[in-house]
Protein backbone atom coordinates (compact mmCIF):
# COMPACT_ATOMS: atom_id res chain seq x y z
CA UNK A 1 0.00 0.00 0.00
CA UNK A 2 1.21 3.51 -0.87
CA UNK A 3 -0.48 6.44 0.92
CA UNK A 4 -3.46 4.22 1.71
CA UNK A 5 -3.82 3.16 -1.93
CA UNK A 6 -3.47 -0.32 -3.40
CA UNK A 7 -0.46 -0.67 -5.64
CA UNK A 8 -2.54 -1.72 -8.66
CA UNK A 9 -6.18 -1.28 -9.66
CA UNK A 10 -7.59 -3.40 -12.46
CA UNK A 11 -10.67 -1.93 -14.16
CA UNK A 12 -12.99 -4.37 -15.95
CA UNK A 13 -16.01 -2.85 -17.75
CA UNK A 14 -18.61 -5.48 -18.66
CA UNK A 15 -21.87 -5.58 -20.58
CA UNK A 16 -23.61 -8.98 -20.74
CA UNK A 17 -20.37 -10.87 -20.06
CA UNK A 18 -21.53 -13.22 -17.29
CA UNK A 19 -20.32 -16.39 -19.03
CA UNK A 20 -16.64 -15.47 -18.86
CA UNK A 21 -16.28 -13.46 -15.65
CA UNK A 22 -15.42 -16.35 -13.32
CA UNK A 23 -12.58 -17.49 -15.58
CA UNK A 24 -11.40 -13.90 -16.06
CA UNK A 25 -11.19 -13.30 -12.32
CA UNK A 26 -9.45 -16.61 -11.73
CA UNK A 27 -6.70 -15.67 -14.18
CA UNK A 28 -6.47 -12.08 -12.94
CA UNK A 29 -6.20 -13.18 -9.30
CA UNK A 30 -3.59 -15.79 -10.20
CA UNK A 31 -1.43 -13.18 -11.93
CA UNK A 32 -1.75 -10.64 -9.09
CA UNK A 33 -1.09 -13.26 -6.40
CA UNK A 34 2.03 -14.30 -8.26
CA UNK A 35 3.25 -10.70 -8.30
CA UNK A 36 2.70 -10.32 -4.52
CA UNK A 37 1.36 -6.77 -4.77
CA UNK A 38 -1.64 -5.11 -3.15
CA UNK A 39 -4.43 -4.76 -5.66
CA UNK A 40 -8.12 -4.11 -6.18
CA UNK A 41 -10.40 -5.31 -8.98
CA UNK A 42 -12.89 -2.66 -10.11
CA UNK A 43 -15.77 -4.35 -11.94
CA UNK A 44 -18.11 -1.96 -13.77
CA UNK A 45 -21.52 -3.33 -14.72
CA UNK A 46 -22.63 -1.26 -17.71
CA UNK A 47 -26.38 -1.88 -17.39
CA UNK A 48 -26.20 -5.57 -18.34
CA UNK A 49 -29.45 -7.42 -19.11
CA UNK A 50 -28.17 -10.89 -18.19
CA UNK A 51 -26.88 -12.05 -14.78
CA UNK A 52 -23.56 -10.18 -15.05
CA UNK A 53 -24.29 -8.20 -11.88
CA UNK A 54 -25.09 -11.36 -9.91
CA UNK A 55 -21.87 -12.99 -11.09
CA UNK A 56 -19.90 -9.91 -10.04
CA UNK A 57 -21.51 -10.05 -6.60
CA UNK A 58 -20.61 -13.73 -6.32
CA UNK A 59 -16.99 -12.98 -7.22
CA UNK A 60 -16.91 -10.17 -4.68
CA UNK A 61 -18.26 -12.44 -1.95
CA UNK A 62 -15.20 -14.67 -2.43
CA UNK A 63 -12.58 -11.97 -2.95
CA UNK A 64 -12.68 -8.85 -0.71
CA UNK A 65 -10.36 -7.03 -3.12
CA UNK A 66 -13.25 -6.64 -5.58
CA UNK A 67 -14.91 -3.23 -5.95
CA UNK A 68 -18.27 -3.21 -7.75
CA UNK A 69 -19.65 -0.21 -9.66
CA UNK A 70 -23.17 -0.77 -10.95
CA UNK A 71 -24.24 1.91 -13.45
CA UNK A 72 -27.89 2.95 -13.55
CA UNK A 73 -28.21 1.91 -17.23
CA UNK A 74 -26.12 1.04 -20.26
CA UNK A 75 -23.95 4.07 -21.06
CA UNK A 76 -21.50 2.38 -23.45
CA UNK A 77 -18.00 1.04 -23.03
CA UNK A 78 -16.23 4.40 -23.17
CA UNK A 79 -18.32 5.78 -20.31
CA UNK A 80 -18.00 2.52 -18.35
CA UNK A 81 -14.21 2.76 -18.58
CA UNK A 82 -14.42 6.34 -17.36
CA UNK A 83 -16.50 5.24 -14.38
CA UNK A 84 -13.88 2.62 -13.58
CA UNK A 85 -11.08 5.17 -13.71
CA UNK A 86 -13.08 7.49 -11.44
CA UNK A 87 -13.36 4.76 -8.82
CA UNK A 88 -9.89 3.20 -9.12
CA UNK A 89 -7.60 4.05 -6.19
CA UNK A 90 -4.36 2.35 -7.25
CA UNK A 91 -0.97 3.90 -7.90
CA UNK A 92 -1.30 2.29 -11.33
CA UNK A 93 -4.54 1.40 -13.10
CA UNK A 94 -4.89 -1.33 -15.71
CA UNK A 95 -7.82 -1.40 -18.13
CA UNK A 96 -8.79 -4.81 -19.53
CA UNK A 97 -11.83 -6.12 -21.40
CA UNK A 98 -14.03 -8.80 -19.86
CA UNK A 99 -13.99 -11.12 -22.88
CA UNK A 100 -10.49 -12.58 -22.20
CA UNK A 101 -9.22 -11.63 -25.64
CA UNK A 102 -6.56 -9.61 -23.81
CA UNK A 103 -4.51 -12.07 -21.71
CA UNK A 104 -4.14 -11.12 -18.02
CA UNK A 105 -0.73 -12.82 -18.06
CA UNK A 106 0.61 -9.71 -19.85
CA UNK A 107 0.11 -7.58 -16.73
CA UNK A 108 3.62 -8.21 -15.25
CA UNK A 109 5.17 -6.86 -18.48
CA UNK A 110 2.99 -3.77 -18.32
CA UNK A 111 4.04 -3.19 -14.71
CA UNK A 112 7.69 -3.72 -15.59
CA UNK A 113 7.61 -0.89 -18.14
CA UNK A 114 5.75 1.27 -15.60
CA UNK A 115 8.54 0.67 -13.09
CA UNK A 116 10.95 2.01 -15.72
CA UNK A 117 9.24 5.40 -15.54
CA UNK A 118 6.51 5.24 -18.19
CA UNK A 119 3.12 6.73 -17.38
CA UNK A 120 1.15 4.91 -20.09
CA UNK A 121 2.00 1.39 -21.22
CA UNK A 122 -0.32 0.21 -23.99
CA UNK A 123 -0.61 -3.30 -25.40
CA UNK A 124 -0.18 -3.46 -29.19
CA UNK A 125 -1.66 -6.41 -31.05
CA UNK A 126 0.65 -8.23 -33.47
CA UNK A 127 -2.09 -10.70 -34.39
CA UNK A 128 -5.83 -11.04 -33.71
CA UNK A 129 -7.03 -14.62 -33.38
CA UNK A 130 -10.66 -15.49 -33.91
CA UNK A 131 -11.47 -12.40 -35.98
CA UNK A 132 -12.47 -12.25 -39.62
CA UNK A 133 -10.24 -10.98 -42.42
CA UNK A 134 -12.62 -8.07 -42.99
CA UNK A 135 -12.59 -6.96 -39.36
CA UNK A 136 -8.79 -7.12 -39.16
CA UNK A 137 -8.26 -5.10 -42.31
CA UNK A 138 -10.92 -2.49 -41.63
CA UNK A 139 -9.42 -1.96 -38.16
CA UNK A 140 -5.97 -1.59 -39.70
CA UNK A 141 -7.34 0.89 -42.25
CA UNK A 142 -9.00 2.92 -39.49
CA UNK A 143 -5.81 3.30 -37.45
CA UNK A 144 -3.80 4.32 -40.50
CA UNK A 145 -6.44 6.82 -41.61
CA UNK A 146 -6.48 8.36 -38.12
CA UNK A 147 -2.70 8.56 -38.26
CA UNK A 148 -2.85 10.59 -41.47
CA UNK A 149 -5.69 13.01 -40.73
CA UNK A 150 -5.80 13.15 -36.94
CA UNK A 151 -4.24 15.87 -34.83
CA UNK A 152 -3.30 13.39 -32.08
CA UNK A 153 -1.05 10.42 -32.84
CA UNK A 154 -2.92 7.21 -31.92
CA UNK A 155 -0.81 4.02 -31.76
CA UNK A 156 -1.60 1.52 -34.48
CA UNK A 157 -3.36 -1.76 -33.70
CA UNK A 158 -3.84 -0.81 -30.07
CA UNK A 159 -7.04 -1.25 -28.08
CA UNK A 160 -7.96 -0.22 -24.55
CA UNK A 161 -5.73 -2.77 -22.78
CA UNK A 162 -3.12 -0.62 -21.05
CA UNK A 163 -1.62 0.59 -17.79
CA UNK A 164 -1.83 4.18 -16.59
CA UNK A 165 0.13 5.74 -13.77
CA UNK A 166 -1.70 7.67 -11.07
CA UNK A 167 -0.92 11.05 -12.63
CA UNK A 168 -2.13 9.77 -16.01
CA UNK A 169 -5.37 8.60 -14.39
CA UNK A 170 -5.78 11.95 -12.64
CA UNK A 171 -5.34 13.66 -16.01
CA UNK A 172 -7.93 11.39 -17.63
CA UNK A 173 -10.51 12.05 -14.92
CA UNK A 174 -10.32 15.77 -15.71
CA UNK A 175 -11.54 15.15 -19.26
CA UNK A 176 -15.34 15.12 -18.98
CA UNK A 177 -16.39 15.44 -22.62
CA UNK A 178 -19.55 13.51 -23.52
CA UNK A 179 -18.45 12.06 -26.85
CA UNK A 180 -15.48 10.03 -25.68
CA UNK A 181 -12.97 8.30 -27.90
CA UNK A 182 -10.76 6.85 -25.17
CA UNK A 183 -7.94 5.68 -27.42
CA UNK A 184 -7.47 9.25 -28.55
CA UNK A 185 -7.75 10.67 -25.02
CA UNK A 186 -5.10 8.27 -23.75
CA UNK A 187 -2.69 9.68 -26.33
CA UNK A 188 -3.83 13.29 -25.95
CA UNK A 189 -2.80 13.55 -22.27
CA UNK A 190 0.83 13.00 -23.25
CA UNK A 191 3.41 11.89 -20.65
CA UNK A 192 5.88 9.11 -21.34
CA UNK A 193 4.26 6.28 -23.27
CA UNK A 194 5.51 2.96 -24.59
CA UNK A 195 4.11 -0.31 -25.92
CA UNK A 196 4.19 -4.03 -25.16
CA UNK A 197 3.40 -6.44 -28.00
CA UNK A 198 1.13 -9.47 -27.70
CA UNK A 199 -1.12 -11.83 -29.66
CA UNK A 200 -4.80 -11.24 -29.03
CA UNK A 201 -6.81 -14.36 -28.24
CA UNK A 202 -10.27 -15.33 -29.45
CA UNK A 203 -13.21 -14.67 -27.13
CA UNK A 204 -13.46 -17.10 -24.22
CA UNK A 205 -17.28 -17.18 -24.28
CA UNK A 206 -20.26 -15.34 -25.70
CA UNK A 207 -20.42 -13.10 -28.75
CA UNK A 208 -18.89 -9.74 -29.48
CA UNK A 209 -21.13 -6.73 -28.91
CA UNK A 210 -19.30 -4.87 -31.68
CA UNK A 211 -21.03 -5.53 -34.99
CA UNK A 212 -19.97 -3.71 -38.12
CA UNK A 213 -22.61 -0.99 -37.70
CA UNK A 214 -21.37 -0.16 -34.19
CA UNK A 215 -17.77 -0.25 -35.40
CA UNK A 216 -18.65 2.17 -38.21
CA UNK A 217 -20.25 4.59 -35.74
CA UNK A 218 -17.25 4.18 -33.44
CA UNK A 219 -14.93 5.11 -36.31
CA UNK A 220 -17.01 8.24 -37.00
CA UNK A 221 -16.73 9.08 -33.29
CA UNK A 222 -12.96 8.83 -33.52
CA UNK A 223 -12.67 11.01 -36.60
CA UNK A 224 -15.00 13.72 -35.35
CA UNK A 225 -13.46 13.76 -31.86
CA UNK A 226 -9.87 14.35 -32.90
CA UNK A 227 -9.85 15.99 -36.29
CA UNK A 228 -11.77 18.51 -38.39
CA UNK A 229 -10.34 16.93 -41.55
CA UNK A 230 -13.74 15.67 -42.82
CA UNK A 231 -15.03 19.25 -42.88
CA UNK A 232 -11.92 20.43 -44.71
CA UNK A 233 -12.15 17.58 -47.20
CA UNK A 234 -15.80 18.38 -47.94
CA UNK A 235 -14.79 22.01 -48.52
CA UNK A 236 -12.06 20.99 -50.96
CA UNK A 237 -14.45 18.64 -52.78
CA UNK A 238 -16.98 21.46 -53.04
CA UNK A 239 -14.38 23.84 -54.45
CA UNK A 240 -13.15 21.22 -56.91
CA UNK A 241 -16.67 20.40 -58.06
CA UNK A 242 -17.45 24.08 -58.53
CA UNK A 243 -14.31 24.56 -60.65
CA UNK A 244 -15.15 21.53 -62.81
CA UNK A 245 -18.75 22.72 -63.26
CA UNK A 246 -17.65 26.26 -64.14
CA UNK A 247 -15.07 24.97 -66.63
CA UNK A 248 -17.59 22.63 -68.23
CA UNK A 249 -20.07 25.51 -68.49
CA UNK A 250 -17.50 27.64 -70.32
CA UNK A 251 -16.84 24.77 -72.74
CA UNK A 252 -20.53 24.39 -73.54
CA UNK A 253 -20.97 28.15 -74.06
CA UNK A 254 -17.90 28.30 -76.30
CA UNK A 255 -19.07 25.34 -78.42
CA UNK A 256 -22.53 26.87 -78.79
CA UNK A 257 -21.14 30.27 -79.87
CA UNK A 258 -18.53 28.83 -82.24
CA UNK A 259 -20.39 25.89 -83.76
CA UNK A 260 -24.00 26.70 -83.05
CA UNK A 261 -24.60 23.39 -81.27
CA UNK A 262 -27.44 23.09 -78.85
CA UNK A 263 -26.81 21.76 -75.39
CA UNK A 264 -27.55 18.01 -75.67
CA UNK A 265 -28.05 15.41 -73.03
CA UNK A 266 -30.99 15.40 -70.64
CA UNK A 267 -29.54 12.29 -68.96
CA UNK A 268 -26.11 13.84 -68.47
CA UNK A 269 -27.74 16.94 -66.96
CA UNK A 270 -29.63 14.81 -64.41
CA UNK A 271 -26.42 12.93 -63.55
CA UNK A 272 -24.56 16.18 -62.92
CA UNK A 273 -27.39 17.57 -60.78
CA UNK A 274 -27.59 14.40 -58.69
CA UNK A 275 -23.83 14.29 -58.31
CA UNK A 276 -23.61 17.88 -57.06
CA UNK A 277 -26.66 17.37 -54.84
CA UNK A 278 -25.10 14.23 -53.35
CA UNK A 279 -21.91 16.09 -52.51
CA UNK A 280 -23.94 18.83 -50.83
CA UNK A 281 -25.84 16.31 -48.73
CA UNK A 282 -22.62 14.57 -47.65
CA UNK A 283 -21.14 17.92 -46.65
CA UNK A 284 -24.30 18.80 -44.70
CA UNK A 285 -24.16 15.40 -43.00
CA UNK A 286 -20.56 15.96 -41.92
CA UNK A 287 -21.45 19.40 -40.62
CA UNK A 288 -24.41 17.88 -38.77
CA UNK A 289 -22.15 15.36 -37.01
CA UNK A 290 -20.05 18.16 -35.54
CA UNK A 291 -23.08 20.30 -34.69
CA UNK A 292 -24.78 17.40 -32.89
CA UNK A 293 -21.66 16.82 -30.80
CA UNK A 294 -21.52 20.50 -29.90
CA UNK A 295 -25.20 20.35 -28.94
CA UNK A 296 -24.60 17.38 -26.62
CA UNK A 297 -21.55 18.98 -25.00
CA UNK A 298 -23.22 22.31 -24.17
CA UNK A 299 -26.01 20.53 -22.24
CA UNK A 300 -23.40 19.59 -19.62
CA UNK A 301 -25.16 16.43 -18.48
CA UNK A 302 -23.25 14.11 -16.12
CA UNK A 303 -21.43 11.31 -17.89
CA UNK A 304 -23.17 8.59 -15.88
CA UNK A 305 -25.06 7.73 -12.72
CA UNK A 306 -24.16 4.94 -10.32
CA UNK A 307 -26.95 2.77 -8.97
CA UNK A 308 -24.85 0.88 -6.40
CA UNK A 309 -21.24 1.20 -5.35
CA UNK A 310 -19.58 -1.54 -3.30
CA UNK A 311 -16.04 -0.56 -2.27
CA UNK A 312 -13.36 -3.19 -1.84
CA UNK A 313 -12.88 -4.56 1.68
CA UNK A 314 -16.31 -3.31 2.73
CA UNK A 315 -19.75 -4.82 3.26
CA UNK A 316 -21.46 -1.45 2.87
CA UNK A 317 -23.54 -0.73 -0.23
CA UNK A 318 -23.76 2.89 -1.31
CA UNK A 319 -26.84 3.92 -3.32
CA UNK A 320 -26.14 6.66 -5.84
CA UNK A 321 -29.21 6.81 -8.04
CA UNK A 322 -29.37 10.62 -8.01
CA UNK A 323 -25.76 11.62 -7.46
CA UNK A 324 -23.78 12.84 -10.50
CA UNK A 325 -20.33 11.44 -11.01
CA UNK A 326 -18.58 14.72 -10.18
CA UNK A 327 -19.84 14.54 -6.59
CA UNK A 328 -19.04 10.86 -6.48
CA UNK A 329 -15.50 11.50 -7.67
CA UNK A 330 -15.01 14.01 -4.87
CA UNK A 331 -16.20 11.42 -2.33
CA UNK A 332 -13.83 8.78 -3.68
CA UNK A 333 -10.95 11.29 -3.54
CA UNK A 334 -11.76 12.11 0.06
Amino acid sequence: MVSGRPRISIVIPAYNESSGLHELHRRLASVIDGMSVSAEFVYVNDGSHDDTLQVMRAIRSRDPRVCLVDLSRNFGKEIAMTAGLDHARGEAVILIDADLQDPPELIPKLCLRWSEGYDVVYATRVDRNGESWLKKHTASLFYRAMERVGTTAIPRDTGDYRLLSRRAVDAMTQLRERHRFMKGLFSWIGYRQTSVHYVRDARFAGESKWNYWRLWNFAIEGFTSFTAAPLKISTYIGIGTAIVAFTYGLIIISRTLLYGREVPGYASLIVVILFIGGIQLVALGLLGEYVSRTFNEVKQRPLYFVQHYLPADSSESVDELQRPQEQHLKRVGD
